[in-house]
């Protein structure tokens, strides 16, 4: 059993019959009362985000996952593909199992399939992807009044700011738990 004291992000939890990923949690001491821990969690199954508040000390079942290397191939509909790198199955993920991880993945990235009873459910990256930059602005000598960071483009569609000299056609690294950019990449 695993309890409020050992609670981490994506955590993945039993919590009254459905199968929970902790996004995020914080614990609450407020005057005589007893400590709270508020936690953010996605439902693996059907992708809905929930706030849920629990007493500090509560106890959960935690859930035994298999994980499965896949290849990205495609999106389409909603839906996206993946196949297995030693069977060669393919497997299709909806929007509400991969979540907001398909942003920091392109066509042919190996990536994990998190299963359950045969059932996938979850996406797994590494903490950090190296993405290319699609189009951004060039940036001005000088032009600092922004803190010198420019919004950038990357290959799989999403927004990052990065610093003023990166350029269209670089490699930078970008953290998955934030969507930050970290480094460039030679």
């Amino acid at each position: 059993m695993i309890d409020t004291g050992d609670l981490r992000k994506g955590l993945t939890l039993n919590l009254d019959g459905r199968l929970v990923k902790v996004l995020d949690y914080s614990h609450n001491k407020q005057g005589r009362g007893s400590a709270q821990v508020r936690m953010t969690l996605r439902d693996l199954r059907t992708g809905a985000t929930t706030q849920h508040t629990v007493q500090a000390g509560a106890k959960f079942q935690p859930i035994r996952l298999e994980r499965q290397h896949v290849q990205y191939l495609y999106g389409e509909g909603g839906h996206y593909h993946f196949m297995d790198t030693e069977t060669f199955e393919q497997i299709a993920l909806d929007e509400g199992s991969v979540g907001d991880v398909i942003k920091f993945v392109k066509e042919n990235d190996v990536v994990d399939v998190l299963t359950y009873d045969g059932e996938p459910i979850d996406v797994e990256l590494p903490p950090a992807v190296n993405l290319r930059v699609a189009q951004t602005d060039p940036g001005l000598r000088g032009d600092t009044a922004t803190g010198g960071t420019k919004p950038a483009t990357l290959e799989t569609g999403l927004v990052v700011n990065v610093p003023l000299f990166v350029n269209t056609g670089d490699m930078i690294k970008v953290d998955i738990r934030s969507g930050a950019y970290l480094e460039r990449v030679s």
